[in-house]
């Protein structure tokens, strides 16, 4: 990058961690620049939140970004993001899986219930099960859904070389990437849905709850609840993206009119509600995902398929139902978010991918 274009800090003159049009304006009046397409791509991969679900439509990198390795170490940066928010945020997962599987009227679960039950079952640290894998799949996942980003939208344009792609079918290509890589990756969150719920003692780690699966369930049971969570990534990131981007312009038509920055904070407040949107949607399709994994494990549970679990929840449970487990995953959404940016602002300076 150009010496020239220097980082947010001296521009946020204030310190308020919003960059207004006259700290803008000032800054390259006083430090003339070389080359504008360095400061676009300097400000172009700003923001990746990672909050363990299904993750938005892939960020876009041009044809030199991706020849000089840039890509790549984005990807890293944001493993490492993921990694780090997870890891942070592992107790209030497991505690989410825990209520879906088990917390129905008849067994009286609750939030602090269910958390009491954990610890003293397994002690704190068995807060942090299952949480190895659900680090271990971020970077396969990753991967593959950019890669399958790029063919798909090669594929999309067609003829069409040179142009930029519709928002519907930026969406579209991200959806079917999405799913891409959650059918290549979705043994991988069965292994997590069974490791998150198991009793202290149950497996030896991952590969022997991958033996005993398969030989008492066979291959097919890595696939459970395939259906719902694919079904599922379709109104989760198409909210997701409609309701930033919404949130977004409305705050630069509003307050920013000058600008084209709405700052830091404004950014994570709509990663947040939008993230939160997105849940409230899909949402019940999870929970029937996270049932129908962990049939085998959970005694006197009928086996039910998708639409067989939605009726049984509905009878027995009532809409509520459909919603158990959603108040550990509303508390995780803001450290989640908060712990993603600031992890993959230092390790994109890490990498060098912004100086």
């Amino acid at each position: 990058m150009d010496s020239n274009v220097c980082p947010f800090s001296s521009m946020d003159r204030d310190g308020t961690m919003t960059i207004d049009w006259k700290e803008w304006r000032d800054h390259f009046m006083f430090n003339p620049f070389h080359n504008m397409e360095e400061i676009v791509h300097y400000w172009k991969h700003s923001h990746m939140f990672d909050i363990g679900e299904h993750l938005t439509v892939p960020d876009e990198f041009s044809e030199k970004e991706r020849r000089s390795g840039l890509v790549w170490r984005q990807l890293v940066a944001g493993a490492m993001a993921g990694a780090v928010s997870r890891t942070g945020t592992a107790p209030l997962d497991r505690l989410k899986v825990f209520l879906q599987v088990h917390g129905s009227v008849s067994h009286g679960k609750n939030l602090w219930s269910g958390l009491r039950g954990m610890i003293q079952e397994g002690g704190v640290f068995s807060l942090w099960r299952g949480n190895g894998i659900n680090v271990l799949k971020i970077a396969p996942e990753s991967a593959i859904k950019f890669m399958a980003y790029e063919q798909i939208k090669w594929l999309i344009r067609g003829s069409r070389e040179g142009e930029s792609l519709k928002v519907q079918e930026r969406f579209l290509a991200g959806s079917l990437a999405g799913a891409t890589a959650q059918t290549i990756i979705y043994p991988m969150e069965v292994l997590k849905t069974r490791l998150t719920l198991r009793t202290t003692g149950q497996y030896a780690g991952m590969a022997d709850c991958a033996r005993q699966i398969l030989r008492r369930e066979g291959v097919r049971a890595f696939y459970r609840g395939y259906l719902p969570n694919t079904i599922g990534i379709i109104p989760y990131a198409g909210i997701d993206l409609a309701v930033y981007e919404t949130l977004k312009n409305a705050w630069l038509q509003r307050y920013c009119l000058d600008s084209a920055d709405p700052g830091v904070l404004v950014l994570l407040g709509c990663g947040t509600v939008s993230s939160t949107c997105g849940q409230l949607a899909s949402y019940p399709l999870a929970l029937i995902r996270t049932r129908m994994q962990a049939q085998a494990s959970t005694e006197g549970k009928p086996k039910l398929t998708m639409v067989g679990q939605f009726k049984y929840i509905l009878s027995n449970e009532g809409v509520s139902g459909l919603y158990r487990g959603i108040t550990p995953n509303f508390l995780k959404v803001i450290p989640a978010v908060s712990i993603s940016y600031v992890v993959y602002e230092h390790m994109k300076k890490f990498l060098g991918v912004a100086h």
